[in-house]
C-alpha cells in the first residue's frame, strides 16, 4: 500500500485509532501549538485540527509523534527500502541471498520521479493566498506564523531536471516583521545546505532564482526533505522509495510543482537581498533571535481538493522531529561503516539538541600489541567533525570497542563506559574559533565557536561515585552539589553576568582536590543542581546547550604541555546561563489555560 496523498493516510491513521479530530475551532495563534505539545508529552495520536480560526483549510500536527507510529506509516515499505540500501552497502549480498533481494530492482524504479499527467494534477485543483493558511504560531515570542514542515525545492539555472533538484526543509516564515503578507515570505537556511549552492550559482547568473515550497503530500515527502543524501543525489528519489510510490511532479509558469502535495508556493528569492527572519523556537529548546535571511516574492499558493495543512511544533527535544532520526538511524545504519570507516555507531543526542552532542563507537587497531590509547578512533573523530551534518557537532565522545560492551543506544551506559576509562591528561583534542550550528547560541559569535573530541580507549580506571563524596566543601557562590549521573556532580554557582564570571569557574577550579573527587571525572556548573538530577535529558540538555568548549571547559590541577591541555582531576564544563545565550522556551499560561476546554469532559480531547 502507498499513500497518494496526507489525506489517505490520516484516514488510514484513524481506521486504526491512532487519530483524534479536534471538532472545536482552535486559533492558529499559541493554541494549536500547545495541543500538540500535550498530546505529544503523552505519547498520544495525530491530530486533525477541522476548524482552524482564520482559515478555510483543515490542519494535521504529531504525524511521526511516536517511533511506532511513523514505523507504522511506512510499513509497507521500509523492508523494500532496507534491500536496496543494504545491496548499496554490500552488492555481494546478492550473489549469497539472491532470493531475498528480488524487489529490489522493482523498489528501485520508484525512486525516479513521473512527470505525466491525463488532465489537471490534483495540486492545481485552486489557488489561495497566505493569508487563508494555518498561520501557525508555536511560541509567544516568535516573529510570526511558520511552516515547520516545508520541502522547499530548488534547480540550477537553466534546469528543469527533476534528478538535479534539491530538497532540503528549511523553515519558512509566513507572517510578522517587515514582510508584506501575501507579497513576501523568509527563508531560514544554514550551513551545509543544498539551497545554498544553488543560491551562489543564481548569484553567477542573469536568471531568476525560482523556488517552490511543497507542503503535506505523502508521508514520504516531508521526511525526505531531511533525509542526508550525497550531494547531488535528489530527494525526490528517496520520497519514491519511502512511499512506495513515484513522486509525481509538473511545470506550471516555469515553477516545479509536487503533484501530490497539499499545497504549493511558488516563487523568486531575491538574490541580494535580506529581510529580517524570527525569532523562533526552535529544536534546542531555546529561540533562535531575529538575524537578516534571503526573501522570496510569493508568485502564487496552489493547493489541492480538501487539502490539509501538515505542520510540527518544534522546542526542547525531544520532540515530533525526534522520529525523523530515528527513522533515517533504522534505513541507513548499515551505510555507517561506508561513510566513516572503522565507526561501528554514531548517534546525535537528541535530547541534547542533535548538533551540540554526538557520541560514536569506533575501532581501535593500530597497535594491537602494545598499550591501548586513542590512535585510530582520533582518525576517526577527524572524519565525522570534517563530514557534512556532523561537522555542526560540538562535543564528540568516541570509545573504542575492545574494552568492554559499549552503545551509543543506551546513553547512559555509554557516560558511564567513557567515563570509568577516559584520562583526562590526554584525551582531550580541541578545535577553537570554528564552525557551529545555526541555532546554538553558545559560542563567540553567530555560527562561531569551538569543538572537543573527547577520544575513551584502554581499561578502566576508576570506580564511578554513585553518591556524592563525603565532607564536600566548596568556595563561597557555590552551592547544592547533586549526583546528576554516577560520577557526575552538578553543582550551583553564582549567576554569570559578564566576561569577569568566566574567572568563578577558575576559582571553583583552584579549590578543588583531585583526591576527594577522584571518582567523580565531571563536574558541571549549573544555574539549577537539582533540576540537573532530576533526568538524564535534563542533564544533558543542560550541559551541552548551554556550554562552548573552548571558553567553558576548566580543570582541577590543570596543565598545559606545549600545546595540549589537561587536567589531572575532575573536569569543569559551566553549564550556567550565559547573556549571550538565547532565551529559553517557556509556554504562555493564558493559552494553555484556554487550550483546558479541550481537554475537559464536554472537549474533543478529553482523555487524551
Amino acid at each position: 500500500m502507498s499513500y497518494k496523498s496526507l489525506r489517505e493516510a490520516a484516514n488510514d491513521l484513524e481506521r486504526h485509532g491512532k487519530l483524534v479530530r479536534v471538532k472545536e475551532e482552535v486559533d492558529p495563534n499559541l493554541e494549536m501549538a500547545e495541543v500538540h505539545r500535550r498530546i505529544f508529552d503523552q505519547g498520544g495520536p495525530a491530530i486533525l485540527f477541522e476548524r482552524v480560526k482564520g482559515s478555510p483549510f483543515q490542519a494535521l500536527s504529531n504525524l511521526y509523534g511516536t517511533f511506532e507510529r511513523t514505523e507504522w506509516l511506512f510499513r509497507h515499505t521500509m523492508e523494500r527500502v532496507q534491500k536496496v540500501i543494504e545491496l548499496k552497502a554490500d552488492p555481494t549480498r546478492l550473489l549469497q541471498k539472491p532470493g531475498r533481494y528480488l524487489s529490489a530492482p522493482f523498489t528501485a524504479l520508484n525512486a525516479l520521479p513521473m512527470k505525466k499527467w491525463l488532465g489537471k494534477a490534483p495540486i492545481q485543483y485552486g489557488t489561495t493566498t497566505i493569508d487563508q493558511l494555518p498561520l501557525v504560531k508555536s511560541w509567544p515570542m516568535d516573529g510570526g506564523a511558520f511552516v515547520t514542515l516545508p520541502q522547499v525545492l530548488t534547480l540550477p539555472p537553466g534546469s528543469k531536471k527533476a534528478m538535479q533538484s534539491n530538497i532540503g526543509m528549511y523553515r519558512i516564515q509566513l507572517s510578522g516583521n517587515d514582510y508584506e503578507l501575501n507579497k513576501e515570505i523568509g527563508l531560514h537556511y544554514q550551513l551545509h545546505r543544498g539551497i545554498g549552492v544553488h543560491h551562489t550559482q543564481y548569484n553567477a547568473s542573469d536568471e531568476p532564482f525560482r523556488c517552490s515550497i511543497f507542503v503535506g503530500g505523502a508521508p514520504s515527502h516531508a521526511f525526505s526533505a531531511i533525509m542526508p543524501l550525497p550531494e547531488g543525489l535528489s530527494e525526490l528519489t528517496f520520497a519514491g522509495l519511502l512511499g512506495g510510490r513515484r513522486f509525481r511532479y509538473l511545470f506550471e509558469d516555469d515553477y516545479f510543482l509536487s503533484g501530490d502535495a497539499d499545497f504549493v508556493i511558488t516563487g523568486t528569492i531575491r538574490k541580494g537581498e535580506k529581510k529580517p527572519e524570527g525569532p523562533f523556537g526552535d529544536h534546542l529548546g531555546y529561540y533562535s533571535l531575529e538575524h537578516d535571511f534571503p526573501v522570496m516574492d510569493v508568485h502564487k499558493v496552489h493547493h489541492r481538493k480538501d487539502a490539509i495543512w501538515h505542520f510540527s511544533v518544534v522546542g526542547r527535544p525531544p520532540q515530533e522531529d525526534s522520529s525523523f532520526g530515528h527513522l533515517i538511524h533504522q534505513l541507513v545504519k548499515l551505510l555507517t561503516p561506508q561513510e566513516f570507516p572503522g565507526i561501528k555507531e554514531i548517534k546525535a543526542v537528541d535530547a541534547a539538541g542533535v548538533h551540540p552532542l554526538l557520541l560514536a563507537v569506533g575501532s581501535e587497531r593500530y597497535m594491537p600489541f602494545r598499550e591501548r590509547r586513542p590512535e585510530e578512533i582520533l582518525a576517526q573523530a577527524n572524519r565525522i567533525i570534517g563530514s557534512g551534518q556532523t561537522s555542526l557537532s560540538k562535543y564528540l565522545i568516541i570509545a573504542a570497542t575492545g574494552d568492554g560492551p559499549v552503545t551509543t543506544h543506551d546513553i547512559s551506559g555509554f557516560f558511564r563506559h567513557v567515563l570509568e576509562r577516559i584520562d583526562w591528561t590526554r584525551d582531550l583534542h580541541f578545535q577553537t574559533k570554528t564552525t557551529i550550528d545555526t541555532l546554538d547560541y553558545s559560542g563567540t559569535d553567530w555560527n562561531a565557536g569551538s569543538k572537543v573530541v573527547m577520544a575513551c580507549c584502554g581499561p578502566k580506571l576508576r570506580e564511578l561515585a554513585t553518591e556524592l563524596p563525603t565532607g564536600i566543601t566548596l568556595p563561597a557562590g557555590f552551592r547544592n552539589p547533586q549526583l546528576a549521573q554516577a560520577g557526575i556532580v552538578a553543582i550551583e554557582g553564582p549567576d554569570f553576568t559578564g566576561k569577569e564570571s568566566y574567572e568563578q569557574a577558575q576559582q571553583l577550579a583552584d579549590y578543588l582536590t583531585a583526591d576527594q573527587w577522584q571518582n567523580v571525572p565531571l563536574i558541571v556548573l549549573c544555574n539549577d543542581a537539582t533540576f540537573m538530577q532530576e533526568t538524564l535529558n535534563n542533564f544533558l540538555w543542560v550541559t551541552f546547550t548551554r556550554s562552548n568548549p573552548s571558553h567553558d571547559i576548566y580543570g582541577v590541577d590543570a596543565f598545559t604541555e606545549f600545546k595540549h591541555w589537561g587536567c589531572r582531576g575532575p573536569l569543569i564544563i559551566d553549564a550556567r546561563t550565559k547573556p549571550h545565550h538565547a532565551p529559553e522556551l517557556v509556554t504562555d499560561a493564558a493559552v494553555s489555560a484556554k487550550v483546558d476546554r479541550l481537554f475537559a469532559k464536554s472537549g474533543s480531547l478529553y482523555g487524551q
